[in-house]
Formats: structure tokens, C-alpha cells, sequence
């Protein structure tokens, strides 16, 4: 089939799954999910029937052939999913395979698949199900003595659930996270679409992802994409760039909280913008960071801190240096600081946490400080994908949002310059501090790369920070490698120029 418009989409509910399969399964059609131990498969079909029934008012039929059904009902209400109760209300019927599956080895080779499939054409036709699950294949297929009996007992399943109309999921394992498909290579030919979640030991850390390998007849977003089991949200699959439509873009000006950045990025920040600042350690990222919310406070905004290199009482002692009182921030109701360590959660735990917090308490304004802290213990690629959710977020809730990160380079090594640069790229503004040195003294720079759908100040500044916070001094005229920290004047040494050298601001910049 060509025309992938006549094959009708059936949305799963599953968190960010169906914007990865482009609307969902394909119905009336069975789908195979396959992965190594650990990796979700029978959280998988227990949500594609509890989605079905919370947000599509469908029944579903659950065939079990390893777990109980008391397990599986003691798993699920931990996710807030009442199997018990949709049981009394006949929305959800289990067909009890396990008893058949612990049978004898000697007798198993004549399974009875008829018996089965008439009893899940019975808890179909009974409730009325448009979706079904079994979980798993693996454990009845694996006592078959050759692949073709396998081959020939799946086709007769898959014939089962067409003939009953229904959208369904079938589980199986694997035994490796990227050989093969399946344990006997035969299930992805005889079923229309595969599903593999992966469970991938990367850095000393485990990394969950999901690809759809092929939707027969019609399409899907190809690759692989970041998934986490959240305790209350099930499967959430990652990014979540396509979560829901960008609001309008905001033409709303607010403060940066710092009268000279303001007049550097053309009058201040668009209401939905997204900030990368940059800089090495002790340059000024979370100085200028607290500004910013301390103006987003003043201005009677709420405002979120997600700190990954500080505790909370050393943030607020440092805010404390610049006269500024998080506590009283804090009792106001108008600020919300989280502190976590890179390494206390995986990556996609962090998002959901900061995701949770923007759901619930509606910040005007957003900081995490910073994003390098994460590269201790994820992958380039994954960081960037944290990047790619978390603007959707921001975007769709037009919270105006400043990111932290230490650039490559001699001082402090941490975000590599690809994955800086992709970053950059998804952001509205982007600020670069430097450190530069002069008569043996070290200074700081400052410079705005980028400000989308605005002017901004082309010009390299000097800046200082004192005990009531960060200044924007004059323009560095001449200095050639402040941003690649290689600062020089006409073949001079920057450190050799006078300050009376230093040409002071025009007006109007």
C-alpha cells in the first residue's frame, strides 16, 4: 500500500510516543515490542490498554504469559492505573496464559493456540475491546524446537486479532541491543510494524530509547528517541519538540535586570526568548543569572532556579555577596530554587523535574545554571536532545528562559564546541563572557553573538564585577581574539595596552 492516508492512525496516549510514530499505531494492526530485559515492554502494553481506557473511553483485553495478573495489577496502581477497578467495570479483561505456559516441557509442543485464540476472541466480543496486548511471546515461542513452528503459531495469532479488528501489541525479548530484532528473527517478518526499546549502558549509565524499525504501508520518524519511566507519568519519550504547536512569538520586552545588557540586546528580551550565556568559571554566568531573576521578582514575576553546580546554601550565601535575599525571594511565593547534582538522576529525570515544575508552578522566567554540569554524565548527543525538549516546554508556556555553560578552550573544558554550537542554534540569544588579561591583571569581556528578530550591540565590552553586581563597562576598541581567548591589539599583546587606550562607549550604545 501506497497511499498512507488510507491507513487510519491509532493514537497510543503513551507520553510523546505518538508525535515520535506521526499519530500513532496503525490500526487494525498488530505491533511487535521488542527489547532485552529491563527495557519496557510489558510497561508498554499495560499503557497502550490504560491510555486506551483513561483517555479514549476503549476496552482492552490483556493476555498474560509469564507475569500473574496480581503483579501486573500490584505494578500498575504505583502508576496511578486501577486495573482492578476497570476489571469490576468491564473495561479491561485479562486472558490468564500463564497456568498453560509453566506446563511440562514435554507438552508443550502441541500447545493449543486454538484454545487461546477462542478465549480471546471471547474477552474481546465481551467488553467490546479495540485493543489488546499479550506479553509476552518469547516465553511460550522459546520452547518451540524450530523457527518454522514459531513462524506458523504468530501468523495464526496475527490472523486471530485482524479477523477481530482490533489494534494490538505483542511483546517478545531480545538478546542483544543491537543484534537482531528479535530472539528467533522471525517476528518482525510475520507482524506489520516493530518497536524496539533499548536499555543501553552509556558513561557507566543506563540510557532507554525507543525506534520504530518499520510501520508497514505508512510512515514514522526514523532513529532512535530518549524515553524514561517517570513514577507518575509511565513511558515519557524524549524530546518533546512536537509535544503541542509554538504559542504565537511573543513582541513583549522584558528586563534582563541589568541596564546594560538590556541596551546590548537591542531594549532587552522578548517574553519567550531563550538565553545561552556562556563564559568560563568565576566570569560572572550565575552573578548575571541571579539578576535576572532578582528583576523577574521585582517585576511581581514568578521564577524558577534549577541549580546543577550549587547547593541551595551556597547559592543563596553568594546571592547574599551582591545583596540579594533568595530567602525572602523564596517566602514572597515569587521564586522556586531546585538544587540537584548532575549525578543524583539520568538526564531525562532532570527534564521531567524541571518540565513538573513549569506545569505546577507557572514561572514567568526560567534558569538553569548550567548545562555543562550535565555533560559529567550523558552523551553530546543526549544534552542536546535535553536542550530540544526543554525549548518546546519553555516555548509552549512562554517562559523566558536563561541557560548557563563553560565554553571549550584552556580555562574550563566542558561543553564541546559541535554540541555549543548546536545548542546556540536552537537559542534566541546568545552571550559570550570572556576572561582577558591587561598590565598583568585579569579583566572580563563581554559580547552578544546573537539576538533573533532584533538589533544588538556588535561591540566587545569590558565588564566589571563589584560588590552590588556585574557592570558593562566600554567598548575593547582594536582587541582582535577575545572570543577565542587569544586576545591581541594590531600584533600587540593586550596586556600592554593602556587603559587610556580603551575607547570609551558612543552614545546611544
Amino acid at each position: 500500500m501506497t497511499d498512507n492516508a488510507a491507513i487510519k492512525r491509532y493514537p497510543t496516549g503513551i507520553n510523546g510516543f505518538d508525535h515520535v510514530a506521526l499519530g500513532g499505531l496503525p490500526a487494525g494492526r498488530s505491533t511487535l515490542v521488542s527489547g532485552t530485559t529491563g527495557t519496557g515492554k510489558t510497561l508498554f502494553a499495560v499503557e497502550f490498554l490504560a491510555r486506551g481506557i483513561q483517555r479514549f473511553d476503549e476496552r482492552g483485553v490483556f493476555v498474560n504469559f509469564e507475569e500473574p495478573p496480581a503483579d501486573i495489577r500490584r505494578n500498575a496502581v504505583s502508576l496511578g492505573i486501577p486495573i482492578e477497578q476497570w476489571e469490576r467495570e468491564g473495561k479491561w479483561v485479562f486472558v490468564d496464559a500463564a497456568a498453560n505456559a509453566d506446563e511440562d516441557v514435554s507438552i508443550v509442543g502441541a500447545y493449543d493456540f486454538g484454545g487461546l485464540a477462542a478465549r480471546i476472541k471471547h474477552a474481546v466480543r465481551e467488553v467490546g475491546a479495540a485493543r489488546v496486548s499479550l506479553d509476552s511471546l518469547g516465553s511460550i515461542f522459546s520452547r518451540f524446537p524450530d523457527t518454522t513452528r514459531v513462524r506458523q503459531e504468530l501468523h495464526r495469532i496475527a490472523h486471530v486479532l485482524s479477523q477481530l479488528e482490533v489494534t494490538s501489541v505483542l511483546t517478545a525479548e531480545r538478546t542483544s541491543e543491537y543484534d537482531g530484532i528479535s530472539r528467533h528473527n522471525v517476528e518482525e517478518f510475520v507482524l506489520d510494524n516493530v518497536i524496539i526499546l533499548r536499555n543501553v549502558l552509556v558513561n557507566e549509565r543506563r540510557r532507554r530509547t525507543v525506534e520504530v524499525v518499520k510501520f508497514r504501508g505508512t510512515t514514522h520518524r526514523t532513529g532512535e528517541w530518549l524515553f524514561t519511566i517517570d513514577p507518575q507519568d509511565g513511558i515519557v519519550v524524549m524530546p518533546l519538540a512536537f509535544l503541542t504547536p509554538l504559542a504565537a512569538a511573543s513582541r513583549v520586552r522584558v528586563s534582563f535586570g541589568n541596564t546594560g545588557l538590556d541596551e546590548m540586546c537591542g531594549g532587552g528580551l522578548f517574553k519567550d526568548a531563550i538565553v545561552l550565556l556562556t563564559g568560563p568559571s568565576g566570569s560572572g554566568k550565575t552573578l548575571t543569572a541571579l539578576g535576572f531573576t532578582a528583576s523577574g521578582v521585582e517585576a511581581g514575576e514568578r521564577c524558577l532556579i534549577y541549580a546543577l553546580d550549587e547547593s541551595r546554601a551556597q547559592l543563596g550565601r553568594n546571592a547574599a555577596g551582591w545583596g540579594l535575599d533568595l530567602d525572602a525571594m523564596e517566602e514572597s511565593d515569587l521564586l522556586r530554587i531546585i538544587c540537584d547534582y548532575p549525578e543524583v538522576a539520568s538526564l531525562e529525570d532532570h527534564f521531567l523535574r524541571i518540565r513538573r515544575a513549569v506545569e505546577d508552578f507557572r514561572p514567568s522566567r526560567l534558569v538553569i545554571d548550567t548545562l555543562s554540569a550535565l555533560e559529567r554524565v550523558v552523551s553530546p548527543r543526549a544534552l542536546l536532545d535535553f536542550v530540544i525538549s526543554l525549548g518546546a516546554v519553555v516555548r509552549h508556556h512562554q517562559v523566558t528562559t536563561l541557560l548557563t555553560s563553560a565554553p571549550s578552550g584552556r580555562f574550563t573544558p566542558q561543553l564541546t564546541p559541535a554540541i555549543a554550537a548546536e545548542i546556540a542554534s536552537l537559542t534566541d540569544v546568545t552571550i559570550n563572557l570572556r576572561y582577558v588579561e591587561a598590565a598583568g591583571e585579569i579583566q572580563r569581556a563581554i559580547a552578544v553573538v546573537q539576538t533573533r528578530g532584533t538589533t544588538h550591540d556588535h561591540s566587545i565590552r569590558q565588564v566589571d564585577i563589584t560588590g552590588d553586581g556585574l557592570h558593562i563597562g566600554a567598548r575593547l576598541s582594536n582587541v582582535v581574539g577575545i572570543l577565542t581567548e587569544s586576545p591581541s591589539i594590531a600584533g600587540t599583546p593586550w596586556w600592554s595596552v593602556a587603559p587610556s587606550q580603551q575607547e570609551a562607549p558612543e552614545q546611544g550604545e
